[in-house]
């Protein structure tokens, strides 16, 4: 059995001053950047492979937005044209999360996903943010156990994450150079506006999941009388970019975990993992002290307890996975054959991949773009290193299973200065926010931010509902019929809506949602 490694998701931090979306600098920049806007692409069939009707194309923006006669870089775009003459709204974009998850296959993925009555009024459109994919991939050159976000605390091994977080830090910035300060999400909502104008539309509407939320609440910030019909679905709390959103794991895990004591003691009888609350809690950390003095062999790997920790984290948002993942360790513990590995929500195979000769991007583009936009997103990041040992020593305490992985340093310890202030999202733009009540990669807590700070929001609760993303294909579904109603409509529910669960999901199926992008192992993600 190999517990498969979980892929973070994003935010959190300290929201500093509104930065206006065109600075003076910017303002006088504006002419230049009509070259950009006033762009015709060369629209061809993106693969053999794929629908005729799936187009690619690439446009060019500028490096620096202050600076539009400078450098520039390549952004891939695609489109489906589904949109039928009398029923156009207008085009849709979308974004799958991230940072550094690949956008451009979604029009595809999202055809089958959207009721035909939506589907009629718009032309999808997809596209990989800059410096992912095929949109001038960065690389840092990690290798593969440079990739991996997640550092357990423990003072032996601090002197060695400190010198992990520097190496990534320092790679970064000399593979990169100047680009580096300008892979941030301020300069992707820019480049979406620059999409729009390409596209030759007023407004623009949006369908963001995880980190594509925060993107997509930066753009409605930015760029709010463009801003037409947006679903941010599991989102950032963008008070909270973005160390706060890596804390927010462990906060929104210790509930869970609760939850999942609770669970399995009710299902002694097929998990056999305790009665009551209490001793499956102790069969679990039990568990965790064994691996630690001799680590447990499972699926050619030896598991430590802080590897078994990591890995189950977001498992405990649904209990069944966890309670599964749980027996087959203590298995393997035992050396008993384990079973077949089940598959988790956060193994869902990524979405097809383009067989076109196209060169593949790096393999650490996925990493590599995270840490670029987290970091430079935001100067908040603590510069000390005894300042994360202190904060993962405090919230190991608080949240035992994930709080020294949250709060542990990372390469923003080392960072170069950001380019612009991270910015504030708090408006009146009217658009929709969906959060299931068991998210594991932006819990709650994490849904309940951006809501408030977005005041002239609507939110879609699904009480008991598990898995990171909600909306989904079936048209059936309480948060999808309302999500497809206000796309089709423009008209946000009058108050806030509450739906239950689907049945499926709380028999342990979660709902499919748009895959994730396939990502270098330990890659984080949003």
């Amino acid at each position: 059995m190999r517990i498969g490694r979980m892929a973070p998701l994003l935010a959190v931090g300290i929201t500093a001053t509104l930065v206006p979306a065109l600075a003076p600098t910017q303002a006088s920049a504006a002419e230049p950047l009509k070259r950009f806007e006033n762009q015709k692409p060369s629209w061809h069939r993106c693969d053999r492979s794929m629908p005729a009707a799936f187009q690619c194309a690439t446009i060019k923006v500028p490096v620096d937005y202050s600076r539009p006669t400078a450098k520039t870089l390549k952004l891939a775009v695609s489109r489906m044209k589904t949109s039928v003459p009398g029923k156009r709204h207008g085009a849709i974009l979308f974004n799958p999360g991230g940072p550094g998850g690949e956008g451009l296959d979604m029009p595809v993925m999202m055809k089958d996903t959207m009721p035909k009555k939506v589907r009629e009024q718009y032309d999808l459109i997809g596209f990989d943010p800059r410096g992912v994919g095929r949109s001038s991939p960065v690389t840092c050159g990690l290798t593969t156990a440079e990739q991996n976000i997640e550092h357990a605390y423990r003072p032996k091994t601090f002197d060695r994450d400190v010198k992990w977080a520097r190496t990534v830090a320092g790679k970064c910035r000399a593979k990169n150079g100047d680009t580096l300060a300008h892979i941030t999400t301020r300069n992707t909502a820019r480049d979406m506006d620059v999409i729009r104008a390409v596209l030759g539309e007023k407004k623009i509407s949006y369908l963001g999941y995880s980190y594509g939320t925060y993107l997509g609440a930066v753009y409605a910030q930015m760029f709010p009388e463009r801003t037409d019909r947006f679903v941010l679905d599991s989102a950032v709390d963008p008070a909270r970019v973005w160390r706060g959103m890596l804390q927010v794991w462990a906060e929104g895990t210790e509930p869970a975990f609760t939850r999942w004591t609770k669970w399995t003691a009710q299902h002694h009888r097929t998990y056999q993992l305790g009665d009551t609350p209490a001793k499956v809690k102790k069969t679990f950390w039990d568990l965790i002290a064994r691996a630690d003095r001799d680590p447990i062999e499972s699926g050619g790997e030896k598991l430590t307890g802080d590897d078994i920790r990591a890995a189950l984290r977001a498992e405990f948002f649904s209990p069944r996975n966890a309670a599964e993942n749980v027996v087959e360790l203590k298995k393997a513990a035992d050396g008993t054959p384990a079973s077949p590995r089940i598959a988790a929500p956060d193994d869902e195979q990524g979405p097809r991949r383009f067989a076109a000769p196209a060169a593949q991007p790096p393999d650490d583009n996925s990493s590599a773009a995270f840490w670029t936009v987290v970091c430079g997103d935001t100067a908040a990041w603590p510069r000390d290193p005894d300042q994360y040992r202190r904060d993962a020593i405090r919230n190991k305490a608080k949240y035992p299973l994930y709080g020294d992985f949250g709060s542990n340093i990372t390469p923003c310890a080392f960072w170069s200065r950001t380019a612009e202030p991270v910015t504030t999202v708090d408006n009146n733009v009217g658009l929709l926010t969906v959060q299931n009540q068991w998210d594991s990669q932006t819990p709650l807590t994490s849904g309940l931010g951006m809501h408030h700070a977005l005041k002239g929001s609507r939110m879609v609760y699904v009480k008991g509902g598990e898995g990171h993303g909600v909306y989904s294909d079936d048209p059936r579904w309480c948060a999808n019929r309302t999500v497809n109603a206000y796309l089709s409509t423009g008209k946000l529910p009058a108050q806030d809506v509450t739906c239950k669960a689907p049945a499926r999901q709380n028999e342990g199926v979660n709902q499919r949602i748009v895959p994730a992008p396939q990502q270098a192992p330990g890659a984080p993600r949003f």
